[in-house]
């Protein structure tokens, strides 16, 4: 993996380390089919206009591939998680979401799209306790409730994970650009029905409004967009390893903006994290490039 990729992944771990708390605000007051709807909504509409600043083609003739990849990455994961942020703190939510390396890597290795390694199955290993260590997870009751929030959020990086490679199948026949615009604009529809019935009930604040702009434009419109031009040029297992460094940025801003305590594991498992990144991607800043030669 190149320095600027591995740049790149860090970016996009630290918008969507705080895409968690965002959720624990949102999420309450407009509900999970409202949040996930508006969500969806300011990405399609971001991305529609940067379709047409740009004057990139609409790849319509692949719209059973962008239904498929619209469910998986943005319809299903954005509704899970949004009831999830109802039961379950966004420490706990971030440190499931992790499980997507774990599930992407076999459906990578299934696809065909990546190989498994030691090295990639024991960064996956020191991904996980190097989460466990930095997450302070709170006293939370083991009801149903918290249950199915936890299984609701496992399911999401299960979305997650098995559509990363898929989605580096799809650059293969379309821009970047079109494939995030695409997925945001087909997925739409398919919760609309719910977001319109949940309305009435739902509580419009400034913050919350806020939150779910950025949720909207930034970590899904944008990030989506940035996400798969990287995806293009790295593998599935390495796409998904910002899986990892999510928690360290979700701890970091709630220390910085919410004034929450750092705990002593931050330390031990934000190495632990870093190792693991590197192993799961390959990323070695060290290491030379080769040397090109020319045949005689």
């Amino acid at each position: 993996m190149q320095t600027r990729h591995f740049l790149q992944l860090l970016g996009l771990s630290a918008l969507w380390g705080a895409s968690f708390m965002f959720l624990r605000i949102a999420s309450p007051l407009m509900g999970p089919w409202v949040l996930a709807g508006l969500r969806l909504a300011l990405a399609a509409a971001t991305l529609v206009v940067i379709m047409r600043v740009l004057r990139h083609d609409w790849p319509w003739t692949h719209w059973r591939e962008l239904l498929l990849l619209g469910a998986l990455s943005t319809t299903l994961p954005f509704l899970f998680y949004a009831w999830a942020a109802l039961k379950l703190p966004a420490g706990y939510s971030a440190l499931l979401n992790t499980t997507a390396v774990l599930f992407g890597t076999l459906a990578s290795a299934w696809f065909g799209e990546d190989t498994l390694t030691r090295r990639k199955l024991l960064g996956c290993l020191c991904g996980f306790v190097g989460v466990a260590l930095i997450v302070r997870l709170g006293p939370v009751r083991p009801d149903a409730a918290t249950l199915a929030a936890a299984l609701a959020c496992i399911t999401a990086a299960a979305c997650y994970g098995v559509s990363t490679p898929l989605m580096k199948r799809a650059t293969t026949r379309m821009q970047p650009l079109a494939i995030a615009a695409g997925i945001h604009v087909v997925s739409l529809p398919l919760v609309l029905p719910g977001a319109l019935w949940s309305l009435p009930q739902a509580t419009f604040t400034p913050g919350a409004l806020a939150a779910v702009a950025v949720l909207g434009i930034v970590t899904s419109g944008l990030a989506y967009w940035m996400h798969l031009r990287i995806i293009r040029h790295v593998t599935p297992v390495a796409a998904m390893s910002p899986a990892f460094m999510i928690p360290v940025f979700g701890v970091t801003w709630g220390h910085v903006f919410l004034g929450e305590d750092l705990s002593p594991g931050i330390f031990a498992g934000g190495a632990l994290v870093l190792l693991a990144t590197a192993l799961v991607t390959g990323f070695n800043p060290l290491r030379r490039p080769p040397i090109a030669t020319v045949a005689p």
